[in-house]
């Protein structure tokens, strides 16, 4: 069987935090797919600095004691490398977008979506408008500049256009609520969305793999939400910070988040509707969907995370280990989806 050279694109060119949270989800990764039989794994690590390291390991030690060096010099040593394939590890925008054309200008084939997919999903207002033009229900909303009034009478959702991680967003319910609110949300982005409040029955997210061309859904996670005392998810139900300085996964406990058992009623008719949103955005190898459902069981679309990065702890590689699928053999799926007819491509 071939061995391929995969190159693991780690790090932020935007923030400490975007760095922190990358290495965070590829260091499991790296740890839990140790078969050198199948593969070679090179790390490229960017810093907010727009510098490249080529570190042995993400340990600390090893990425301080790498020497940094520029976007040109990078290029020339990445070419040299016979890269086979690059999986994307960074999360901050200018990762999800310009990092990954670059790939495309060298011509090595990455896995997971292309620059224009991530920049349609890093803005909730486009995407909102995208699958909503599919067919799939979205809450009512309004997008905001500075100095723009809402128009929607609360209860309403605020929330910057392009952060994740639940940062910057509020649950307004009175209208004299809204200034503190917005205020919050504009920290973390010039646009904000404004959107009506769709009461709590679930929220759950959804994954689509493809296998062999075709789409699978994958089963459910749903979060730990009280209609009274916390209708929705918060920056600290998702990431905190470790007493020494790291992150770490807040949701990961099967307390705050579970897998829902694939033969639950809402399985079948939210996949249907996350396939609808893959193919409406033109997702490829994988898309990751958040959906809140109401009490009378509508899901509604709330946001896309298009991010898988093979660690146990991604949620995509929990819904498909709850099915059956190992992470070794999804990692190999994807790959096979990228490479193709490639005479590199693994067999499962």
């Amino acid at each position: 069987m071939p061995v391929l050279r995969i190159l693991h694109l780690v790090g932020s060119a935007h923030n400490n935090f975007y760095c922190d949270l990358s290495r965070l989800y590829a260091q499991d990764c790296l740890a839990a797919t140790t078969d050198r039989s199948h593969y070679d794994f090179q790390i490229a690590y960017i810093t907010p600095d727009r510098q490249w390291r080529f570190p042995p390991s993400l340990r600390y030690e090893d990425i301080a004691d790498t020497k940094p060096i520029t976007l040109a010099d990078a290029i020339q040593f990445l070419t040299a490398q016979n890269i086979d394939i690059m999986l994307p590890q960074m999360f901050c925008i200018p990762g999800m977008t310009e990092y990954r054309a670059l790939f495309d200008l060298l011509k090595i084939p990455y896995i997971g979506n292309t620059p224009d997919i991530m920049a349609i999903t890093a803005h909730k207002a486009r995407t909102k408008a995208i699958v909503e033009a599919a067919g799939v229900k979205v809450p009512h909303g309004e997008l905001l500049r500075q100095g723009d009034t809402p128009t929607i009478t609360p209860p309403a959702i605020v929330k910057p256009v392009s952060s994740d991680n639940s940062l910057g967003m509020t649950l307004v319910k009175e209208a004299t609520d809204y200034d503190a609110a917005l205020k919050q949300a504009f920290e973390y982005s010039d646009e904000v969305i404004v959107e009506e409040f769709i009461e709590l029955g679930r929220e759950v997210r959804c994954g689509i793999i493809v296998k062999d061309g075709e789409l699978v859904g994958l089963p459910l996670e749903e979060y730990l939400l009280d209609s009274h005392s916390q209708p929705i998810r918060r920056h600290a139900d998702k990431l905190q910070q470790t007493d020494d300085g790291n992150l770490s996964f807040a949701a990961k406990d099967n307390k705050k988040s579970w897998i829902v058992d694939p033969n639950d009623s809402m399985t079948p008719k939210v996949q249907q509707v996350a396939k609808k949103c893959h193919q409406a955005l033109g997702c490829r190898h994988y898309s990751l969907f958040d959906f809140r459902i109401d009490p009378k069981g509508q899901p509604w679309f709330l946001e896309a995370g298009l991010y898988c990065s093979f660690a146990p702890k991604s949620v995509i590689s929990s819904m498909a280990k709850a099915v059956g699928i190992p992470l070794d053999e999804l990692l190999i799926m994807a790959i096979n989806e990228t490479l193709g007819n490639n005479q590199k491509a693994l067999q499962n």
